[in-house]
């Protein structure tokens, strides 16, 4: 069940809701609905072709989990000096892959 606290807004105040009301006016492209456009209105399945929908299913399976790698890694726990660990986080987001490349060209 999901937290009511959470899913409560904020008070605004009647200058705020002053300049939203306004600023929905202002635009043509996307104006308020009224009540006959929510009769009007149907579900997408009943408005865009099947494709549509098999697209966005394919790009979902693409996207979903952690990319497939060429060459799988392995986990292992390492110990490094504190310092090598800071130098390297402090390049970035990547700073593991980074590591993993220069201990690559180790070749120990």
């Amino acid at each position: 069940m999901t937290n009511p606290k959470k899913l409560a807004l904020p008070d605004i105040s009647d200058e705020e809701e002053a300049e939203i009301q306004a600023g929905i006016a202002k635009d043509p492209d996307n104006p308020e609905w009224t009540e006959e456009d929510f009769k009007r209105a149907r579900p997408a399945r009943e408005v865009f072709p099947p494709e549509f929908f098999e697209g966005i299913e394919e790009m979902r399976r693409r996207l979903r989990g952690r990319p497939k790698l060429e060459t799988p890694k392995k986990l292992v726990t390492l110990r490094l000096d504190q310092d090598v660990v800071e130098k390297f986080r402090a390049t970035g987001k990547g700073w593991q892959s980074r590591i993993n490349e220069v201990l690559k060209q180790a070749k120990v």
